[in-house]
């Protein structure tokens, strides 16, 4: 069973490469984060043409998270129970469906802005509220896998240069505590292995070069229960879906890449 994560910062403006990428990597479960989109404009049609079911939870702007899969999806719960509300609304940055077997929860975590901004508490908060949930689901007799953009990076080795991250966030000891709170619950990260560069970011900013020059970050996150991580078989970042598109002869300039790569896991369940 092959279950992936990716931020796609927009799926209707990258749909051509969200399914050029199902088709190739063949995902039996994908976990989607940063829709874009609202519930009901989401392209269902161009992935049920191959072979998915779609579980969406989106607003018209901003954020949204979904699970594609083509091996069943049942009991969707949308938001974490008693999820808080930033600004008055409740966000859609959680997911969670049964997938042939395996309870799977798609994240995209609130990115905090700067250690001095009502989004870095309420980004604290949200982490507690999602090791509480964790826990609950923990005690269920199913396997159990949270992935998406957590927007930590777990430690200085998984930035490109931790002086560049000084009083910001990404990196503070407050988000770090809560990766840990999710093992102390039970839950065991499964770290992709490296495929270049001896890294294995998934996430490089548009600007300054970020990506040819290899600056980036490990904030795309996979933690899985026990019984889960004893069937991994095997991990690792696409970074081949990060580059930008080849536009064919005479034909129009494909959509730019997400700012976030994949992350793949094989399991033997």
């Amino acid at each position: 069973m092959r279950i992936a994560t990716w931020n796609i910062n927009s799926v209707t403006v990258r749909i051509e490469r969200l399914t050029a990428w199902l088709a190739t990597a063949a995902p039996d479960v994908l976990c989607l984060q940063e829709l874009k989109v609202a519930t009901e404009d989401f392209p269902v049609a161009a992935v049920e043409a191959l072979g998915y079911q779609v579980a969406a939870h989106g607003s018209a702007r901003w954020n949204g998270v979904a699970i594609l899969s083509r091996v069943g999806l049942a009991d969707v719960t949308r938001d974490l129970p008693g999820q808080a509300a930033f600004d008055g609304a409740v966000e859609p940055r959680a997911i969670a469906a049964t997938c042939r077997g395996v309870r799977v929860w798609s994240l995209y975590v609130p990115n905090g802005r700067t250690p001095q901004d009502p989004h870095y508490d309420y980004k604290l908060a949200w982490l507690d509220t999602l090791r509480d949930t964790a826990a609950v689901e923990l005690t269920a007799q199913l396997p159990l896998v949270l992935l998406g953009d957590f927007n930590i990076a777990p430690t200085d080795a998984d930035v490109w240069d931790r002086a560049q991250f000084e009083g910001a966030t990404h990196v503070t000891p407050q988000e770090r505590a809560r990766l840990t709170a999710l093992e102390s619950v039970g839950l065991v990260e499964v770290v992709p292995r490296a495929l270049k560069y001896d890294t294995n970011y998934s996430y490089w900013d548009y600007r300054q070069l970020a990506f040819p020059k290899n600056n980036g970050m490990r904030i795309d996150l996979v933690y899985g229960s026990p019984d889960f991580i004893a069937a991994v078989s095997d991990a690792y970042v696409d970074r081949e879906a990060r580059k930008p598109g080849k536009a064919p002869a005479g034909g129009p300039k494909p959509a730019p890449p997400s700012d976030h790569a994949p992350v793949v896991v094989d399991v033997a369940l």
